[in-house]
């Protein structure tokens, strides 16, 4: 399993791993472009049927993304990482 996350893990390297969950932060020039992005986020995550968790820091915009049914990671989790990248 872990070794599968860490072939996983180099798909999406600008992900890194807290707590058993992908994570990453998000800078933006101001709030606004921040909320555009959550925004993104919540269109993408709506599509796929796989949910986040977020939290804007004016700027800033941190992503958690693991699957709450197994309360661990799954390909799915990746698979939402990669696309949120691509936004």
């Amino acid at each position: 399993e872990e070794r599968k996350v860490n072939e996983l893990l180099k798909e999406i390297p600008a992900w890194q791993l807290k707590d058993g969950h992908l994570y990453k932060r998000f800078k933006f020039k101001n709030f606004a472009d921040a909320m555009k992005f959550v925004n993104k986020i919540a269109e993408t995550a709506e599509n796929e049927g796989h949910h986040p968790d977020f939290s804007v820091h004016y700027s800033k915009v941190d992503v958690e993304l693991w699957t709450h049914a197994i309360n661990g990671l799954s390909e799915n989790d990746f698979i939402v990482a990669a696309k949120i990248d691509k936004l």
